[in-house]
């Protein structure tokens, strides 16, 4: 039963697929409606722990992120008005404390503007193939770490953390992601010339290391708040975070490469 619900779940995921290469403003907003999620899963998890995240002001800068077109400049003027206003709210409700306006805070760069690099990366140039280093480096990671892991895996990675994970499946995801990402880039490199062949070796790099970060800092947050997953909106893989996760990281390490290393 688990099994199906795991490959019912990969159905309802497989449409995302379909925006990704359409990309363009049907990506934006299907990123949109994913950030909308993901954030509302993020704001639960804390309340479980009682937390008292400030929901309607991470959505409002949600809504205004996407409304000035992702904006990194609007963005730092955004986040620094939001913690100013925010921050006034415990000395009007003492219920709400500062360490809530962070939280908030934190939600929304941590959601919404990551979640965000995978647009922006759409929209860069050759973006429409540039982005799939992201989804490869992620999948290639979490896919070759699982067999790894699987068949030979004896040392733990991080117990207190994830107690299934090994280091000799982390290591298998880093070789995983490198190798899919660098023959990727082999095969996309006359439709985005300009990028040298190890560039896409070393993002692969990149990926298999931070996107198992992504998947540690989602477990963390749900070990401390005492949760399995962010929600069962995916049969077999939870919530919108619990899929995501690791994407996240992958997406900001892409979208960092490419704008200072590369510097599309």
């Amino acid at each position: 039963m688990k099994s199906n619900n795991r490959y019912l779940g990969a159905l309802i995921i497989a449409p995302c697929v379909i925006f990704v290469y359409l990309g363009g403003d049907y990506l934006k907003y299907l990123i949109l409606l994913l950030s909308i999620m993901g954030l509302h899963e993020f704001y639960k998890a804390l309340k479980s722990k009682n937390y008292k995240p400030i929901n309607i002001a991470g959505y409002v800068l949600l809504v205004a992120y996407y409304m000035f077109n992702n904006d990194f400049l609007i963005l730092m003027y955004m986040l620094i008005l939001a913690a100013f206003i925010l921050l006034c709210i415990p000395v009007i409700n003492l219920e709400i404390t500062f360490i809530d306006v962070a939280l908030t805070l934190l939600g929304f760069m941590y959601v919404c503007v990551l979640f965000s690099f995978i647009y922006l990366v759409n929209q860069s140039y050759g973006g429409k193939y540039l982005v799939w280093l992201i989804f490869i480096g992620s999948w290639m990671c979490d896919t070759t770490a699982y067999y790894a892991g699987r068949y030979l895996g004896k040392h733990k990675l991080n117990p207190k953390v994830s107690p299934k994970k090994t280091i000799e499946g982390s290591v298998g995801g880093l070789l995983g992601a490198t190798i899919f990402c660098g023959i990727f880039g082999y095969f996309i490199s006359s439709y985005v010339p300009g990028i040298a062949i190890y560039h896409y070796f070393l993002i692969g790099a990149f990926c298999g290391v931070f996107s198992q970060f992504g998947d540690l800092v989602a477990s963390s947050v749900k070990r401390y708040v005492g949760i399995k997953d962010y929600s069962n909106l995916i049969p077999g893989h939870g919530g919108i975070l619990d899929r995501f996760d690791s994407i996240l990281f992958s997406a900001t390490v892409v979208f960092y490469y490419l704008t200072f290393i590369i510097r599309l």
